[in-house]
């Protein structure tokens, strides 16, 4: 299935699994990429040496594009962009939106710059600004989200925009992926759906979380760092929940510490970190401090498999998620999906024979 953004980038599919940190590392990448899609490599929870690492390893796992996905206000971000564009990496994907001038350099190097927004202006900005596409995440998505659906924000944000659109928060089957195109989409990115397969690194324990939670067992909070998250409700989510200002202060410095101890990131760079990622809420220190560390309670379930010490971000969909399917057979299975709609519904609709004078009834 070709659309404009399979043409940009180069994959077979008009699908993206997106950059999820501890998630999308080189395994899942790679067989992602190798079925067509185009996979993201997460790096804003490793280290430029690690980044290369990992670059070299899905290279050395895959032929396809692949891309890797960047915060736009890490302090090295120009470090990483030069990494990006030493090692050809065919896109740089953003869950903020990068400066002009970072879009500037990546396009003048021949990299395809995709930034994920969540309201129509973002994506007027960066579309001004040189973007070749953008992905845009509705309410439904998982990790720090909006409110406002992707039914109503998609079809905002193609009206206004002249660059290939990807659709996000809500997708997990071919049926989706053909709403999306109805919309105008030129094709969708999954989460959720990756995460839950058999090429994800995330341990059993808590793909089964996953599996076994129905819709309503996702929730939005701003417990954890101050922000809208959707996630999986679990105990600990409660917890924070719950929390007076003191204890969650308390809970918030010992994170930051485990952080601390595993990034090598000094304590002002860890609260500059969390300062910029108020967007101008208005945040206690626990909750600034928890924005800074939210990458740590993250790897404590997706890496550790330690559901009562982490928070596992999440999409809608998991509630009705049942399998772990390989990459391959997930990919294979929506478009399969979505082609079986686009015949039904033709069938539904045949085209009509346009009509020529002759054919018309006598007037009268």
């Amino acid at each position: 299935m070709e659309t404009a953004f399979t043409r940009l980038v180069g994959v077979r599919h008009p699908i993206v699994q997106t950059g999820m940190g501890w998630v999308a590392g080189p395994r899942l990448v790679s067989a992602a990429a190798n079925a067509g899609a185009l996979g993201i490599l997460a790096s804003a929870t490793m280290t430029t040496g690690q980044l290369r690492a990992a670059i070299h390893e899905v290279k050395a796992r895959t032929d396809a594009p692949f891309g890797v996905n960047l915060r736009a206000d890490a302090g090295d971000a120009a470090e990483r962009v030069r990494l990006i564009v030493d090692e050809g990496v065919r896109v740089a994907s953003f869950a903020l939106a990068p400066s002009k001038e970072l879009i500037a350099r990546l396009k003048d190097a021949g990299v395809v710059v995709v930034p994920s927004i969540g309201a129509r202006r973002h994506a007027e900005k960066v579309a001004a600004w040189g973007a070749d596409a953008v992905i845009v995440q509705g309410g439904e998505g998982g990790g720090h989200t909006g409110d406002v659906a992707t039914t109503v924000l998609l079809p905002q944000v193609v009206d206004a925009v002249d660059i290939p659109v990807i659709a996000a928060g809500g997708f997990h089957d071919g049926r989706g992926l053909v709403a999306a195109l109805s919309y105008g989409a030129a094709g969708i990115a999954m989460g959720t759906r990756f995460l839950l397969t058999s090429d994800s690194t995330v341990p059993d324990a808590v793909k089964a979380e996953y599996l076994k939670a129905t819709v309503k067992d996702v929730t939005v909070t701003t417990a954890v760092d101050g922000l809208p998250h959707r996630m999986l409700r679990s105990e600990l989510v409660a917890s924070l929940e719950r929390a007076g200002r003191a204890r969650a202060l308390a809970k918030a410095v010992r994170h930051a510490a485990g952080f601390r101890k595993l990034s090598g990131l000094s304590w002002s760079r860890m609260v500059r970190d969390g300062l910029a990622m108020k967007h101008g809420k208005d945040l206690s220190w626990s909750q600034v401090l928890l924005a800074a560390n939210t990458p740590m309670l993250l790897k404590a379930s997706m890496v550790e498999g330690r559901t009562d010490l982490g928070v596992m971000a999440s999409g809608q969909v998991a509630g009705v998620i049942e399998d772990l399917p390989s990459c391959a057979e997930l990919v294979a299975r929506v478009m399969a999906e979505a082609h079986t709609v686009l015949d039904r519904l033709h069938d539904l609709n045949p085209p009509r024979p346009p009509h020529s004078l002759g054919a018309l009834p006598p007037a009268g």
